[in-house]
């Protein structure tokens, strides 16, 4: 079939909750992409189809901006593939390798975020880690996994060590890598991500200004820290989903893609 990029319609082949779980998976590409979060071809954003085993990933050769609802293909935890539409390009195995294992373990976990940013692999590369100078980064504090870097992530071995270093946290540190989160909805996931990137790019900032920084008292960093998580204020990422549909359906005339709705 060739390097196709632009994909038939498969609304009426899916159930009504497997369409919608591919609407809101691609409008989270279109996201990353639209804050700048890509590196080129690579990443993934994976969501599990509601009431299944199965995940949705995207096509490995298409740009984020490039994904569609009907590109995405269908795979399960051990990454086999059960489904993708008719063209050349498969998918990366690392998706599954990092993804497979943590939907495997956390049935919490709907939706898993990972990137390599420029800033946050710079974090990443820092022994400090993520500091707590801003109240975006402060809402990581106490609440963020650390994986040290064992290489490209093709090995299955390696997928008990990314269980265990995420633990209960929705946000990890991959050491020498990129940035994951992950969230019982791509809003919240995709809420998560993007502060994290933008505490890293504020600290990178920071730091980079060669004067002295001013950190919290322990007491307001576990505080403020508190307030941010699941079930003690509202679940950051689902009012803010709201809009930033708004904002993919205003933008999409412009973008010279197909919508991500196709």
């Amino acid at each position: 079939m060739g390097y196709i990029t632009e994909f038939k319609s498969v609304r009426e082949q899916c159930s009504a909750e497997e369409w919608q779980a591919r609407l809101e998976l691609a409008a989270c590409y279109r996201l990353v992409d639209r804050y700048e979060m890509t590196d080129l071809i690579y990443n993934h954003i994976t969501l599990r189809i509601p009431g299944t085993e199965h995940l949705l990933i995207n096509l490995y050769g298409l740009l984020y901006k490039e994904i569609t609802a009907s590109s995405l293909a269908k795979i399960d935890l051990d990454g086999n593939i059960l489904w993708q539409p008719e063209t050349d390009y498969g998918i990366n195995r690392s998706g599954f390798v990092i993804h497979g294992a943590i939907h495997k373990a956390r049935p919490d976990v709907k939706c898993i975020i990972h990137t390599h940013t420029r800033a946050g692999m710079a974090v990443c590369a820092m022994k400090c880690g993520l500091l707590p100078l801003t109240q975006t980064g402060i809402r990581f504090v106490g609440h963020m996994g650390y994986h040290e870097y064992e290489g490209p992530a093709i090995d299955l071995e390696e997928q008990k060590r990314l269980v265990r270093d995420l633990g209960e946290h929705n946000a990890m540190m991959m050491r020498n890598h990129g940035l994951l989160t992950c969230g019982p909805s791509p809003g919240e996931a995709f809420n998560l991500m993007y502060n994290l990137e933008l505490a890293c790019r504020t600290q990178v900032d920071a730091m980079a200004a060669n004067t002295e920084l001013d950190l919290p008292s322990k007491e307001v960093l576990e505080k403020t820290a508190k307030l941010y998580q699941p079930g003690v204020r509202r679940p950051y990422g689902v009012l803010e989903w709201h809009a930033m549909m708004r904002l993919l359906m205003a933008e999409s005339a412009q973008s010279g893609f197909p919508p991500y709705w196709e």
